[in-house]
């Protein structure tokens, strides 16, 4: 896969209890692809709060010691709103390989978030490999970015 983002930068990645099984498929697919992960848990499927895992991912995108994050949670919402609390962060929700491409071309999303109940986990690797493949296009874009 190619990529946009830093590589000598991990990917920060997160997840709750209903994205956790997801969370290590996806693990599995970037180091197999060459890049360093952060995990930032859950580590089992025992219920947690989501929050205790979306801060850690954007604190690291935020400070820029990873590269981008991925969360994922069940609706994908709670890990999306949680980020997007963060300074510079821009977490999307995305549902579809074109969600998660348009995110990056308008939006310069640094955060993926992953709706772990709605989407097949083939989807999820096809968005992550799109998410960090597609590179934000900037021109009038950066304009509305900026605004943020």
């Amino acid at each position: 896969m190619s990529t946009v983002f830093d590589k000598n930068l991990p990917i920060a990645i997160g997840a709750d209890h209903a994205g956790f099984e997801y969370k290590e498929d996806v693990i599995k697919m970037l180091t197999a692809d060459g890049w360093q992960v952060a995990d930032k848990g859950t580590y089992s499927l025992d219920s947690v709060d989501y929050p205790d895992f979306a801060h850690p991912v954007a604190a690291m995108v935020e400070e820029r010691r990873a590269a981008a994050g991925i969360l994922i949670c069940g609706s994908g919402n709670g890990v999306c709103m949680t980020a997007n609390k963060h300074e510079g962060i821009r977490a999307a929700l995305c549902w579809t390989e074109e969600l998660a491409s348009l995110s990056r071309q308008h939006n310069n999303a640094n955060i993926l978030c992953i709706p772990a109940r709605f989407v097949l986990l083939d989807l999820a690797e096809r968005m992550t490999e799109v998410f960090l493949s597609t590179p934000f296009e900037g021109g009038r874009h950066e304009k509305r970015v900026n605004k943020i």
